[in-house]
């Protein structure tokens, strides 16, 4: 039920998505679906929770598997490019995918899925960026890791949005501009020591 509502949003968008066309594609009854799901909404949030998840597990593994750490900035540049182009295949591989990234902009309901995502991941960079950066303040780390989470983001969304763009060349300019911000702020605080 929730693929085929995936793919009807990639079909028609989220303004024209409704229950009924979710019921007649999945061949079920509406009242089957309101067991569930009483809205379209519902759908939508369940949808966006589960592309949200998705790519937070991404990013939690890529932080497990040491991609925080880097000896030098170049480094910190391919081991983020490992990350970015992975969301952004994720995104891709999730029936309506990117109509679920541009509802979680455009909906005011789904907007906390997105956000509470967002606060998880950036919560988890900055606790291991304390390791990486122990002289820069846990409020800095969390900033600049909820900063980089939306650059990111917003990097997938470009990409997804508009196929015709250099994908690449927009990771690459996304992870340096990430790898670069966490090494100014290093130096920042290393220099008011």
């Amino acid at each position: 039920m929730l693929s085929t509502a995936g793919e009807l949003l990639g079909e028609v968008g989220f303004e024209r998505l409704t229950t009924n066309l979710v019921c007649e594609r999945a061949g079920m009854t509406p009242p089957a679906l309101y067991r569930y799901f009483p809205n379209k909404y519902a759908i939508l949030s369940e949808l966006a929770r589960r592309l949200m998840d998705a790519q937070d597990e991404a990013v939690f593994a890529w932080i497990r598997t040491g991609g925080l750490q880097a000896a030098n900035l170049e480094e910190a540049v391919a081991k983020n490019r490992s990350l970015q182009q992975p969301v952004n295949e994720i995104t891709r591989q999730i029936p309506g995918g990117i109509w679920i990234m541009r509802a979680l902009r455009a909906v005011p309901l789904l907007r906390d899925i997105r956000i509470a995502s967002r606060d998880n991941v950036a919560r988890h960079i900055s606790e291991r960026l304390t390791e990486v950066y122990p002289q820069v303040p846990e409020s800095e780390l969390f900033r600049a890791a909820r900063l980089t989470t939306e650059v990111a983001y917003a990097a997938t969304e470009m990409v997804l949005e508009e196929p015709g763009l250099d994908e690449a060349r927009i990771n690459e300019d996304v992870c340096w501009m990430v790898a670069m911000h966490y090494q100014r702020l290093a130096a920042r605080y290393a220099q008011s020591r």
